[in-house]
């Protein structure tokens, strides 16, 4: 079925239509400066396509969240957590609701760090709900920069890796980009490249001029008409709207963005003397105690949510009555050793290593309803905790029980996807074993990257949590300080022992 987007009018006065498959296909490009009307055609066009597409915004000046009321978009605070994010994002596929990404409020870095969890949760979706969805990303320099910033770069890694995946490798999964920028010259050119479509608007700089042309077709004498084009006129091209370049004049929209260009007003008719009286002396209000300004509690963590919605509920018949006396104590050994042998069979997995903890989390969940484990279920953070130690491969307390309790007190410090594996080396020094190699620490860590895990190592010694030190046949040691002990010589680059520690030689 063919559909076509009014966007307004071209050149002629006729109207300007856009194919939706063929864009859902090929992906947009939109490029403007400030107060060009970007904003506006991106509305323009959701409205359109609204009744006839998924979508998802990812707004980050919270501009679009008013399509809510009139479309039905539902808003996602992005005031949460990376996994909560993306767990978000996959239903939002499987269920094929449109919504609008908030990240308002948030500092440059944890936009960026959002928007690849979202973008992610998506592009990561089951084979089963690859539907199409319009992907509209507005300010894409943002999360797809030409050039690193002030933030850091394993945010600007995930945030271009993930606007890559969404242009590149998106269409296959049903992920149709329409990115929307300032300026090309600070968007990264392989995100750029993918797009078929163009949407062109007034720009000024020669280097944006030049660019905007030159993927128009356009000859560079002619670049100079982007300084003349008036806010909401845009120059396309593309499958989905022209195979020649197409002036057009964006059409109205029903709804409006939150925050409005700045209209002028008369200032207020105030003599010098008032003036100063106003600024320098309290007001009536100042004076009286201000009230203690209201702070909405911090939203609950998803995790938590899921926690308490499995947790066991008791069916009538079996809740006591005020005869019968009140429950019986849960026994903490039994609770403990149930929970225990819970994590021992995730972790028998061979691909649990490389599963996200929050995936385990809930498959922990699952497990522990099914061994009818007493008491509440584990928070996620908990869970966190005793998966890391878990994976340390501890069955019960090592002889020198003080020293490892000391590793516990030092693991604290770290974050918690770091924990597993520097308990895992700390085991080894208590119990005069080798050290673990490269493969074993890649594991736990949950990647194939050997280099990472001696990463990890570095980390730790710049953290004065170990000193690494290698013998004369090239062999790892790594001592603990704070423990008194260390691990025996092992070569870095040995196999894997099925999880386990190899065990010194006799």
């Amino acid at each position: 079925m063919k559909i076509g987007i009014d966007m307004g009018l071209d050149g002629t006065g006729k109207p300007a239509t856009m194919d939706l498959e063929e864009l859902l296909a090929t992906r947009l490009l939109v490029q403007g400066n400030s107060g060009s009307g970007k904003s506006h055609l991106l509305r323009r066009l959701l409205e359109q396509s609204a009744p006839w597409v998924q979508q998802c915004i990812i707004d980050p000046e919270g501009d679009f969240v008013t399509m809510a009321d009139r479309f039905g978009h539902l808003v996602v605070d992005a005031t949460r957590t990376e996994a909560e994010l993306t767990r978000i994002a996959a239903r939002v596929r499987q269920h094929r609701v449109s919504v609008v990404v908030n990240l308002e409020g948030l500092d440059a870095e944890q936009q960026m760090r959002a928007a690849a969890a979202f973008l992610g949760g998506m592009f990561d979706a089951e084979r089963d709900h690859w539907y199409p969805v319009l992907v509209v990303v507005d300010e894409a320099q943002l999360f797809a920069p030409a050039a690193a910033g002030e933030v850091s770069d394993d945010a600007r890694k995930l945030s271009l890796g993930a606007m890559t995946n969404l242009m590149c490798r998106g269409r296959k999964r049903g992920l149709a980009g329409v990115i929307a920028t300032q300026r090309l010259a600070k968007l990264a050119k392989n995100v750029a490249a993918e797009a078929s479509n163009f949407l062109m608007g007034r720009t000024f700089l020669d280097i944006d001029m030049a660019r905007a042309a030159d993927l128009l077709g356009m000859e560079k004498r002619q670049a100079e008409m982007f300084r003349d084009l008036e806010r909401g006129r845009f120059v396309a091209l593309g499958p989905a709207v022209s195979r020649r370049p197409l002036p057009i004049q964006i059409g109205a929209v029903e709804t409006a963005a939150r925050s409005t260009s700045p209209k002028l007003m008369p200032l207020p008719d105030t003599a010098p003397e008032a003036a100063a009286d106003l600024i320098f002396m309290p007001g009536p209000e100042e004076l009286r105690q201000a009230p203690r300004r209201h702070i909405p509690p911090a939203p609950t963590p998803t995790a938590d949510i899921l926690a308490q919605l499995t947790a066991a509920r008791p069916s009538p018949q079996s809740q006591p009555t005020k005869t019968e006396g009140a429950l019986p104590e849960v026994d903490a050994a039994e609770r403990d050793r149930l929970l225990s042998a819970v994590m021992q069979e995730i972790l028998e997995d061979p691909d649990a290593a490389y599963r996200s903890d929050a995936v385990l989390y809930q498959d922990f969940l699952v497990r522990c309803r099914i061994r009818r484990v007493p008491g509440e279920p584990l928070l996620l953070r908990a869970f966190r905790r005793g998966l890391a130690v878990a994976r340390a491969g501890l069955d019960g307390e090592p002889e020198d029980g003080t020293a490892w309790r000391t590793a516990l007190d030092l693991s604290k410090s770290l974050p918690d996807d770091l924990q597993g594996v520097f308990l895992l080396v700390a085991r080894a020094a208590i119990e005069r074993a080798p050290c673990p190699p490269d493969a074993a620490l890649a594991r736990a860590y949950g990647t194939h990257s050997s280099r990472r895990a001696r990463k990890l190592l570095t980390f730790f010694e710049e953290r004065g949590l170990l000193v690494i030190r290698t013998d004369f046949h090239g062999k790892r040691i790594a001592a603990f300080p704070d423990l008194d002990c260390e691990t025996t010589a092992s070569d870095p680059d040995a196999a894997e022992t099925n999880g386990e520690l190899p065990h010194a030689a006799e």
